[in-house]
């Protein structure tokens, strides 16, 4: 089975054993970023330091100026990691060491770009702004994102790309210093704390028929009992959505669901579509996805037989127990085993066991999601993790796929 280790480039650039490393893990391929949001990463074997901070969304290359002249829109460079290419210097790294580089593209994400402009990111019911959030909706907001898609997942000696956050963000988020867990809300209320109500999705639900301001009252009026009450709401991606029907109305969910799906489907369309155009030659294009499409985040919701027409795969989210791997996993099992037996369905699971990972299990849970029809692995995340945890990954990549390993 194919493997890949996701990473940073800050990982490699000014470590001259990190190629190396990776490579003796086992793996095929690297997916690196090009294009990242903000975080602070820790970096636990690099001779220089130990904590990268970077502090906005950046991409990690020379952008083309060419390409953004004239865009009030446009991406953010990085001064965190030396040198003007940090991408291409960590490709060419890995590349001498016998490693495939993928790009690791990350769109709708992006709390500096919503900052500077908050007039494109989603808007709650309550009208509260979500700066991490850009609207997806929006013109310039899409016409930005396919533009960033095709110059950061096409870099000198990408092979492919996995593009992340393409489609709908919403209220969660890894935010700095979070106090938004006071009252835990049920994925059903999650979604509707995420529907957004700026200008462009107001008159999107209102030409469906549909009042934005009378769908802004139901919303508020089926959170308000949320918020006094802690208990949980039912679990699943077919109870999430039965849930949403129950709050709003099925009329309601369905003229939202409408409008939210095709925002999301065609700007997967026309992202994979202008990597393609600007790829030379063969040029794999996945999405990082979930196969329930009312989901948000990183892992965009898709509907499975959708996604898998257009791209050449797709990258699901896997840690955690068998029946949520099957969970996740088995709609787009079923799409391949009904016609698109090519596309690439690979099961990503955590490997650090600080962010809740099982390196220790890697194996065993390989093996169960390649019966659910995964054909490739991800491995999150190869820079992040202890060397405990990868000389897990080495026994397990040996023991599982030994004929492929360095």
């Amino acid at each position: 089975m194919r493997t890949a280790a996701f990473l940073y480039p800050w990982d490699v650039v000014g470590d001259p054993d990190a190629a190396g490393r990776i490579a003796a893990l086992g793996v095929h391929q690297v997916t690196l970023a090009s294009a990242y949001h903000s975080t602070r990463a820790l970096t636990p074997r690099h001779p220089r330091h130990r904590i990268i901070t970077a502090r906005h969304a950046a991409v990690l290359y020379p952008p083309d100026a060419t390409r953004w002249a004239g865009r009030a829109l446009r991406p953010y460079t990085q001064d965190w990691v030396e040198g003007e290419d940090p991408f291409g210097a960590a490709a060419r790294g890995l590349a001498d060491a016998g490693l495939e580089v993928h790009t690791w593209v990350v769109l709708a994400h992006n709390s500096r770009l919503g900052a500077e402009h908050p007039s494109v990111v989603v808007r709650n019911a309550y009208g509260d702004p979500y700066p991490w959030a850009p609207c997806i909706a929006r013109p310039e907001v899409r016409d930005h994102l396919v533009a960033l898609a095709a110059e950061a997942a096409v870099r000198p000696g990408a092979r492919g790309t996995e593009l992340e956050s393409c489609g709908w963000y919403g209220l969660a988020h890894l935010h700095a210093h979070d106090k938004i867990g006071g009252v835990p809300l049920s994925g059903a209320a999650q979604y509707l704390m995420s529907l957004c109500f700026c200008t462009v999705c107001r008159d999107g639900y209102a030409e469906l028929g549909l009042p934005a301001e009378e769908l802004r009252r139901v919303v508020v009026r089926a959170l308000e009992p949320l918020w006094g009450d802690a208990a949980g709401g039912p679990t699943g991606r077919a109870g999430e959505w039965g849930a949403v029907e129950e709050l709003l109305g099925a009329d309601l969910a369905g003229v939202v669901r409408t409008w939210r799906d095709r925002a999301a489907r065609t700007l997967q369309r026309a992202a994979v579509r202008a990597v393609r155009d600007a790829a030379a030659g063969e040029f794999r294009v996945l999405l990082h996805a979930d196969p329930a499409a009312h989901r948000c985040g990183a892992n965009v919701g898709v509907d499975p037989t959708d996604v898998l027409a257009h791209a050449d795969g797709v990258v699901v989210p896997c840690t955690g127990d068998a029946a949520a791997r099957a969970d996740a996993l088995g709609p787009f099992a079923d799409r391949r085993a009904t016609g698109t037996a090519a596309a690439t369905v690979a099961a990503n699971l955590t490997v650090v066991s600080g962010m809740g990972g099982s390196p220790g299990t890697l194996a065993a849970d390989a093996a169960h999601a390649a019966s659910l029809g995964a054909n490739e692995l991800r491995l999150y995340h190869a820079g992040l993790a202890s060397d405990r945890d990868l000389s897990a990954v080495r026994a397990a990549l040996r023991d599982t796929v030994g004929s492929t390993a360095r």
